[in-house]
């Protein structure tokens, strides 16, 4: 009795916490929101292109789910990030012939298939606030220009967030990361479980670096992904894709006038594998990716074929309490190593990045995350080591 007298007075939750879903189930609406407040990045680490910093940005996502019939579901979502303009961030058909069976066609604007992190890009999905390195560093590897020699390529270590390069656009711009995690490639995907087997390939337009909504060369990347799941709280995975990487004006450039078709030569070939696991309080998350870029030779020193670049990361989380967790990451990019006129180093400069942080859910779909980043770029000219502390706050329905 006097337990039940010092009961305190239950409340609901007053934030929305579950999708919207009007016309009687046929329409189901959802929504993301993440605002995170960080200090300037002077080594331009955690930027996503010239602008976009994933410690100083508010994105909100909204996204629909259109059913018509048992086999057919339209789905789409709007992104903004720093009430910049609105992008059509996904837009695709998925088609699922048996109603019984877990198999499904996705065609549009598709969800990766690619890797394991890709899967979990969404704020309240990360457990820290910053993103691994293979998906978010901006390398010097850009799709629209490239260097005419080793030399040059050597200039630019450290430049990814903004240069230029002497074959192809002559306007500065962006580099790429190994694997994007900021836009969906289009095409066809083919999604089947059975079992402890999960398989998805796809054929899109762009590559796994620079994802596309319209083609820019003569081929297609061909991507595929397995995931086996033996036993419970054991996820272990595989990933490969290859396509043309290289843009039709920037191949024409460097090799003169080719014939349509040979631009299919300058491709992306990336790898990778992960394993999760979790029991208890914890989780465990070891991912590698790997890409190799062939690009035309132009003059002397020639850039290898291929370049190569490596990144390797670690996490782990650890919930103290029911609703709040502390975490942690290990992360490293390094690059194959070229051979200039005066010199041999790696052909961009190598990074590494160790994050911690915790997390605490103010209620069931509102997450408060607290993170400090410490990043170390060997070379280059810019700022070679950032500590930035960072919090970051997320709303999801």
């Amino acid at each position: 009795m006097l337990l039940a007298c010092a009961a305190g007075t239950a409340g609901a939750q007053v934030l929305p916490s579950e999708p919207i879903s009007i016309a009687g189930g046929h329409v189901t609406l959802g929504g993301d929101v993440s605002a995170t407040i960080g200090p300037d990045d002077p080594g331009f680490f955690n930027y996503t292109d010239y602008s976009h910093s994933t410690i100083r940005m508010l994105r909100i996502d909204v996204s629909a789910a259109v059913k018509a019939g048992p086999h057919f579901t339209l789905l789409g979502e709007l992104r903004s990030e720093n009430f910049d303009q609105v992008r059509p961030y996904a837009l695709y058909v998925r088609i699922r012939p048996w109603t019984a069976r877990n198999f499904d066609i996705q065609v549009g604007r598709v969800p990766p298939t690619f890797g394991a992190f890709a899967r979990r890009t969404y704020a309240a999905d990360n457990p820290l606030i910053g993103y691994p390195l293979a998906y978010q560093y901006m390398t010097t590897m850009r799709a629209d220009a490239l260097a005419a020699n080793v030399d040059e390529l050597l200039r630019k270590r450290g430049l990814g967030w903004l240069f230029r390069y002497y074959v192809g656009e002559p306007a500065a711009g962006a580099g790429v990361p190994l694997v994007s995690a900021f836009r969906w490639d289009t095409g066809v995907q083919v999604h089947a479980t059975s079992g402890i087997l999960s398989a998805t390939a796809s054929v899109t337009a762009g590559t796994v670096s620079n994802p596309l909504f319209r083609d820019d060369n003569s081929g297609r990347q061909v991507a595929g992904r397995v995931e086996l799941r033996p036993i419970s709280g054991l996820v272990a995975g595989a990933s490969l894709a290859r396509g043309p990487f290289l843009g039709r004006a920037a191949a024409r450039a460097a090799s003169g006038n080719i014939a349509d078709g040979d631009d299919k030569a300058f491709t992306q070939t990336a790898w990778g594998a992960d394993l999760e696991y979790s029991r208890d309080h914890y989780l465990v998350r070891f991912e590698t990716v790997g890409s190799d870029w062939r690009l035309p030779a132009v003059r002397t020193p020639a850039l290898p074929d291929p370049l190569g670049a490596l990144s390797t990361s670690i996490e782990g989380r650890y919930k103290l309490r029911p609703g709040l967790y502390v975490a942690a990451r290990f992360d490293h990019l390094g690059f194959g190593e070229v051979v200039g006129t005066r010199e041999t180093l790696p052909w961009d400069a190598p990074v590494t990045r160790v994050e911690i942080g915790a997390g605490y859910s103010l209620q069931r779909n509102l997450l408060l995350k607290l993170s400090y980043q410490h990043n170390r770029r060997d070379g280059g000219v810019l700022v070679g080591v950032a500590d930035m502390p960072a919090a970051q706050l997320v709303f999801w329905f």
